[in-house]
């Protein structure tokens, strides 16, 4: 098989490779916030900078081209020390791919609206490369701030990025506020939502409801199988009844955009992963039972253009595009391309990653005899 360079859409490049250091992890999502919050105080420049750059590194030799990170930003009017190293990295890496920062800000910061048009200036000032974004949960549950966030996203420009509804409680209404909001406001950007898992919790009618205002938004969903089993339904001594995923086929019934990303790698939310979405394609299509992942679903691991309206983001393999592709080693279509087999990443249509088994040449050589 072969696809076009992958897209690793949702990532925490800032608490990446933390996990050794943060002992013993209690279940859930919240308790995850709480560890990390504290291991935040620890945090330097370099320790940053060393952890992202090697998740930048093993997403680059899996075959990513475009690798969004989000970035916790929970204080107001003071910049993350991680924001600034981020976009330090993403100019270093600029001749291998694309990075993209996400300011994963708390929704009650956008109360007032002066302050949440201030955010939305210093993200719109920072660089290329930045969204605006919010965590969108019931613990934190305000309309107005959300009104606030994409009215103030409109005004600079902004694309959005939201942790939505990353949940199983059916009360959750982050999605379709976010869908009734962006067709109010008439927004011009893209937006995406991540994780919805509540809408699995929902009666299948306010599910399904909710999904067919989503079709009608600039919303891409993006699911992320890995972290949401391990921490959704989570508690100590019983086991999960709920997946946790959001409803990814019906979405795809409604032509929704929806990707498949890895989310959090060794850290306190998540002590699996790598950086490779055709991983996380692989939990998924257990997790969702995907019906042939190959090539029904490979789009959610590599369409740039269902992320963002930057340059650079329009559909892969057009005639005359860039040969950016990722190669994988399985003789047949029905094998899953493991990392385990041989892959070689293009860049430009030169070997970048991986290294070209003798086979593949002795067999173009006599294709070409």
């Amino acid at each position: 098989p072969v696809l076009p360079g992958l897209v690793e859409a949702h990532t925490h490049l800032d608490k990446t490779f933390t996990l050794p250091r943060l002992g013993p992890l209690k279940p859930g999502l919240l308790a995850a916030i709480e560890t990390m919050i504290a291991d935040r105080l620890t945090w330097t420049e370099a320790d940053v900078s060393q952890r992202a750059a090697r998740a930048l590194q093993w997403a680059f030799d899996a075959g990513v081209t475009r690798i969004r990170t989000h970035c916790d930003w929970w204080e107001p009017q003071q910049v993350p020390l991680a924001w600034g190293v981020l976009r330090r990295l993403a100019d270093e890496w600029a001749d291998r791919l694309v990075l993209e920062r996400v300011s994963l800000i708390a929704l009650p910061l956008f109360e007032r609206r002066d302050d949440a048009r201030a955010l939305a200036r210093e993200i719109a000032a920072s660089g290329p490369g930045a969204c605006l974004g919010g965590f969108v949960h019931t613990t934190n549950w305000n309309p107005q701030s959300l009104r606030h966030l994409l009215e103030s996203a409109e005004e600079c420009g902004l694309d959005v990025d939201l942790h939505c509804d990353e949940e199983l409680n059916p009360a959750a209404a982050g999605l379709a506020t976010t869908a009734a909001l962006l067709r109010e406001i008439g927004f011009s950007g893209r937006v995406v939502c991540g994780h919805t898992c509540a809408l699995a919790a929902k009666a299948e009618g306010e599910a399904l409801a909710t999904l067919d205002a989503v079709a009608r938004a600039p919303i891409t969903l993006i699911t992320l199988p890995t972290t949401n089993l391990l921490l959704q339904d989570a508690t100590t001594g019983r086991t999960p009844r709920q997946r946790g995923l959001t409803l990814v086929k019906e979405a795809r019934a409604r032509g929704i955009p929806l990707l498949v990303s890895t989310d959090n790698v060794q850290d306190a939310f998540c002590r699996a992963g790598s950086f490779d979405p055709v991983e996380a394609l692989a939990v998924g299509a257990l997790a969702a039972q995907f019906e042939e992942p190959f090539d029904v679903w490979s789009q959610s691991v590599c369409r740039h253009d269902w992320l963002s309206r930057t340059p650079g983001s329009a559909p892969p393999l057009r005639a005359g595009a860039v040969a950016d592709l990722v190669i994988f080693g399985a003789t047949d279509a029905y094998l899953w391309p493991t990392r385990a087999q041989s892959r070689v990443v293009l860049r430009a249509g030169r070997v970048a990653a991986g290294a070209v088994p003798d086979a593949w040449i002795a067999r173009a050589t006599r294709e070409a005899a």
